[in-house]
């Protein structure tokens, strides 16, 4: 993968292909009148997120239409850098069954048990992300489970 610019933020190209190498993400939607943060397992199809959803919020705010974010992180230890890549759009319900099959075959699989028979795809308007060197922990004062540890010991 190709560096970052020096002022951390990451290209368009770079933002695809952490999406693409990822599988779980946070979709934030409006309900109510307040943010809430849901975690999916998502596929990247035609430059857009797909994922899948029983009926219920998710189902119910993304048939909206509405403005929504998505957002996915992560920490490589060898570099001890960290990223991430935040999405910008719109979410709309996908009833062909062409397009559902598309993201079937590309692993699109629900995590969770239980009927998830309702897709979801989030068009992107702006996408961005960044990646930065992560402070060196110190280490007698963070926790045992802290992923910055490891690479400092």
């Amino acid at each position: 993968m190709n560096s970052a610019p020096q002022d951390g933020k990451l290209t368009f190209d770079q933002c695809w292909e952490l999406l693409a190498a990822s599988v779980v993400g946070r979709l934030a939607l409006i309900v109510d009148g307040h943010p809430e943060i849901f975690p999916v397992n998502f596929v990247i199809e035609h430059r857009s997120i797909v994922f899948r959803t029983a009926a219920g919020t998710k189902l119910w705010q993304s048939g909206k239409e509405t403005p929504a974010a998505f957002e996915i992180d992560g920490y490589d230890a060898d570099s001890q850098e960290a990223w991430s890549v935040v999405a910008r759009g719109t979410t709309a319900i996908v009833d062909s069954d062409v397009e559902q099959a598309a993201a079937d075959a590309l692993g699109l699989e629900p995590w969770e048990p239980g009927d998830k028979s309702h897709y979801i795809r989030l068009s992107l308007q702006v996408l961005t992300g960044r990646r930065f060197k992560v402070a060196a922990p110190h280490i007698w004062s963070t926790r045992l489970t802290d992923q910055r540890r490891t690479s400092f010991e």
